[in-house]
């Protein structure tokens, strides 16, 4: 794998120019997570090494580069399987609009089966789909569409490469492929809803012709953990990672979720100042921050910071949130070390991100009468905004205690976790 991707560094160097040289890039989804990313990059080899062409197979990454940093997953497996993310190819990094206009790109997407709007004059280049996800392109004769609803694109691509060219698997490459279906399928187990008979089939194949692979419940965890990690992310990224955007008239407003308990995001070094930059930089007047920890029984445990440069907007959505009823938060004033950031105990700990939003968005419309704008016009800010969307499995949405939690183990409780996820992704359009 790392001598295919270098020769395509190599290849997009030396014949970026080059009129008579075509790229066959095969692009995942927008959001990028680990299913799109590993997707393209098996799925590339897969071309580089049985089609032979004047088309070279490019891997693309549909993020900037910069944005990678927050896909601490994909980065946990790359590291696993010693690939050196200097090795991708990112979006920012070739330009497949020109490569287009002078006919130079053959286009294979991954991961997704029709290109967002702001792609649109790619559609003439996609010469071939394979995607999990509800199918909402017509195949064609110049365009064969394979999607089937299994738990990960991963799989899809696997069941290809042992069908026509199972000899250029090797351990590296099952790695990332069964590190991908264990995480989108919530390690195998039925209850989480994601897994399908075909997720089942190929990851016991590979870990039948690759017994070396880690313990399937071992890795699931880590790569967990990895999702979830801010660690080593500036608090600009870390907000980034898991953001949604909502907008009313001319007031802008940000919720973020982060991993992290009340006190140790209020014990970072120059808060108030990266809120203040942060918002600034990315056009926001108000910032919420609801963080998420877990107690000794797994229970999830909620609080809330609100930061505004502007007393009025602080105390009009504290307010706001305060008297909600539907739901109410039930939040309990703690102490903050900053004038401009105001922190709450949530005794609600059903009212997820998702349960807050309409509360916001009532807000918005109150604060400047019927100027809210629709889910269209969020996704807009978002991209104006240069905000990456939240990454395909993002487990944030909701919570395991949404439907109530009895009391179970950890590992149930992620698989839950995920299943609600999974849910609210499908309603969403995912």
């Amino acid at each position: 794998m790392e001598t295919f991707l270098t020769s395509c560094h190599e290849a997009l160097e030396v014949n970026a120019d080059n009129a008579s040289t075509g790229f066959h890039v095969v692009l995942g989804n927008e959001a990028c997570d680990l299913d799109s990313m590993v997707s393209a990059l098996a799925h590339a080899y897969f071309l580089y090494k049985t089609v032979q062409n004047d088309r070279f197979p490019l891997p693309v990454l549909n993020i900037p580069k910069a944005e990678f940093v927050l896909r601490t997953d994909s980065l946990f497996l790359l590291r696993q399987t010693g690939l050196s993310q200097d090795l991708l190819l990112f979006r920012d990094q070739l330009d497949l609009r020109g490569l287009q206009q002078d006919g130079r790109l053959a286009l294979t997407l991954v991961d997704h089966n029709i290109l967002p709007s702001l792609d649109s004059e790619l559609e003439g280049a996609v010469v071939e789909v394979i995607d999990h996800h509800h199918q909402e392109r017509e195949p064609s004769p110049s365009c064969p569409v394979t999607v089937e609803t299994v738990g990960s694109c991963a799989t899809l691509v696997i069941e290809r490469i042992f069908q026509k060219a199972p000899e250029i698997l090797d351990q590296q490459l099952a790695l990332l492929l069964y590190g991908t279906i264990v995480l989108d399928c919530v390690n195998m187990a039925p209850e989480a809803g994601k897994v399908t008979p075909k997720d089942s089939q190929y990851s016991a194949l590979l870990e039948t012709h690759f017994p070396g692979l880690p313990p399937r419940g071992a890795l699931f965890q880590s790569l967990q953990n990895a999702k979830f990690d801010v660690s080593g992310l500036t608090t600009d990224q870390m907000l980034l990672k898991d953001m949604k955007a909502v907008s009313g008239g001319d007031l802008h407003l940000a919720v973020s979720v982060i991993y992290l308990t009340m006190e140790e995001l209020l014990q970072r070094a120059n808060l108030e100042e990266d809120l203040s930059a942060f918002c600034q930089k990315h056009g926001y007047d108000l910032l919420l921050a609801m963080t998420i920890s877990f107690k000794d029984n797994k229970e999830p445990f909620r609080q809330l910071a609100i930061y505004s440069h502007s007393a009025l907007y602080r105390e009009e959505v504290s307010h706001a949130l305060e008297q909600a009823r539907s739901p109410a938060l039930s939040l309990c004033p703690i102490s903050s070390p900053y004038p401009h950031i105001k922190a709450y105990l949530q005794g609600n700990t059903l009212a997820s991100r998702k349960k807050l939003l309409p509360i916001v968005k009532d807000f918005l419309r109150e604060h400047k009468g019927d100027g809210c704008r629709g889910d269209q016009e969020e996704a807009s800010l978002e991209a104006e905004s240069q905000v990456p969307p939240t990454p395909m499995n993002s487990l944030v949405e909701g919570c395991p205690l949404d439907n109530g939690l009895p009391r179970i183990s950890a590992q149930v409780l992620q698989e839950k976790f995920s299943k609600m996820a999974a849910q609210e992704e499908s309603a969403g359009g995912h």
